[in-house]
């Protein structure tokens, strides 16, 4: 950056009075400051004595005629006349110079003077705002950083994004590595497949083969769609099955290879696995970026994220391309490559921090809570929460279910009724189907739903305990729910009871829960539409 000129006005003898006053200075004394002291004061002598230009100036003067020590100090004070760091005074004219401070800026840790100069008479020259940098530039590998940097995260990164947004991005980067590195081998077998390599097929027979199978996994991903609302409550557990679809989709694509007169339906139903998978990916992006960003930085934290996983994915592309043109094993590389896809895909997941409460989460809590009087922290929840929970895995609790699943006997319906008769649900026990049901009634709102959820993960709590009491011997490691057949006077008597807890601790669970920063929302719950009335 240049600076503006200095103006100084000097004279001969203003040179001579300078070159004596800094060799006395030399003699006399070697102290830094005071050298620093003595240039400062000689500038301003030499302007107020001043009243002709000469070849030089005062300072380069003293510095040329000090000892080396003193040299160094009055070049330090040469630099800071350049970046516009010499001290001013009291009302912010620099010492010897027409330039005046207008004000401070600072930017990321940057520092900027914006000075302005002034005329003969005093008033400010149009258009000469001038920025000086209070830095020293910036060493080539530090502005490389910056430029990466800009790139990869967030503006005003840590600040603007929650703790657990660096090990997600590590985590995906190293997914779409490779991700990256197993497309090299699935297109390169896809291609050998269809006969492109081998010139078994006619330029047209290729294209049609390749449109047929990239129009069946658009097909996959329509239908897909309609599953839309699973995205919301089961997102971690949808995200992982997504990232298996696609390496089984991979696989599948690899097998052409072997069968290379099937190709057609192979691929159609490998593009088929892995559009549904881009559905889910595409689906669930959003809810996690959204759990990283602190502030409406939403976009910001979307647009760094698939850069980071776009770069991966090219190192990765890089890479695999270099290890195909040795001729690796096939089925040792893919598989390779699919356990780091699989295990980067489950850090990642892990890593994610929600501050909602789903299924798999509620449990989680209402356990916690039923187990040792606390809710878990969002860091403890997340942990906990089990990522092979599939959706489509049967649950042990199930929350505004038909009543023709809950009941079978109407007597089980009539003598537990009036326990609930407060309330808008009604929470029972299915012995044959080994679950707890949650009806809910047609007033039932938000917090009725989220009470009944509540109820039901109470009651199944009980039925735990006495199955864990009768299995004790055996050391079981999963609950088994038909154990516990009890009879009607039985299961009257611990549903009684769970009413008597629900009714008691509810309202502190839900206070527990709001002061670790849970939030809960009956939608997250997945209820059921069927309502009684």
């Amino acid at each position: 950056m240049t600076t503006p000129p200095m103006k100084l006005k000097r004279s001969p003898a203003a040179n001579s009075a300078t070159v004596t006053a800094v060799k006395s200075a030399a003699s006399s004394s070697q102290d830094a400051l005071a050298a620093r002291l003595l240039v400062r004061e000689t500038m301003r002598i030499s302007a107020n004595l001043a009243t002709s230009s000469g070849s030089s100036s005062p300072i380069e003067v003293a510095a040329a005629s000090a000892s080396a020590s003193q040299q160094a100090q009055v070049r330090s004070i040469v630099d800071d006349v350049k970046f516009g760091s010499l001290v001013e005074d009291g009302g912010g004219q620099f010492v010897d110079s027409s330039l005046r401070l207008i004000c401070r800026e600072e930017i990321d840790g940057r520092r900027w003077n914006y000075v302005a100069e002034k005329d003969g008479s005093g008033r400010f020259k149009k258009n000469s705002i001038r920025a000086l940098s209070l830095q020293c530039p910036q060493a080539p590998t530090e502005e490389l950083m910056s430029f990466v940097r800009s790139y990869v995260v967030p503006e005003g990164f840590p600040d603007s994004v929650s703790s657990s947004y660096v090990p997600y991005m590590m985590w995906r980067a190293l997914k779409h590595f490779f991700g990256g590195a197993i497309g090299v081998f699935t297109t390169q077998t896809l291609l050998g497949s269809v006969g492109v390599s081998r010139n078994r097929a006619t330029p047209g027979a290729v294209a049609i083969n390749w449109i047929l199978k990239d129009g069946a996994g658009r097909v996959g991903k329509m239908i897909f769609a309609r599953q839309g609302k699973k995205f919301d409550y089961d997102l971690k557990q949808l995200r992982f099955t997504g990232d298996l679809l696609m390496e089984l989709g991979a696989g599948v694509e690899l097998v052409t290879a072997a069968v290379p007169h099937l190709f057609l339906p192979l691929a159609c139903a490998a593009n088929v696995v892995k559009n549904v998978a881009a559905v889910t990916s595409t689906s669930t992006r959003t809810p996690i970026y959204k759990a990283f960003a602190k502030g409406d930085n939403i976009g910001d934290v979307t647009a760094k994220g698939e850069c980071v996983g776009n770069i991966a994915d090219l190192l990765g592309t890089g890479l695999s391309i270099m290890i195909s043109r040795r001729n690796p094993s096939l089925v040792t590389t893919f598989a390779f490559l699919s356990c780091g896809y699989i295990f980067s895909s489950y850090q990642e997941v892990k890593s994610v921090v929600l501050h909602t409460l789903n299924r798999a989460r509620f449990s989680v809590a209402v356990e916690s809570f039923l187990n040792t009087g606390r809710v878990p922290s969002l860091q403890e929840g997340n942990k906990q929460e089990d990522i092979f929970n599939f959706p489509w895995k049967d649950k042990p609790v199930v929350i505004g279910s038909r009543f023709k699943d809950a009941f079978q006997d109407p007597g089980a319906f009539l003598s537990i009724e009036p326990l609930f008769e407060k309330e808008r649900y009604v929470v029972t026990y299915n012995p044959s189907k080994g679950k707890v049901y949650a009806l809910l009634k047609d007033q039932a709102k938000a917090d009725d739903i989220i009470k009944a959820a509540f109820h039901a993960h109470v009651l199944l709590h009980f039925i735990q305990s006495v199955n864990d009491r009768q299995s004790l011997s055996r050391k079981q490691q999963e609950y088994d729910h038909s154990k516990f057949a009890p009879t009607s006077t039985d299961l009257e008597a611990r549903i009684a009871e769970s009413c008597k807890m629900v009714s008691a601790s509810y309202g502190h669970f839900k206070s527990k829960t709001a002061e670790q920063g849970w939030r809960m929302s009956d939608s997250l719950l997945n209820p059921g539409r069927a309502r009684l009335y």
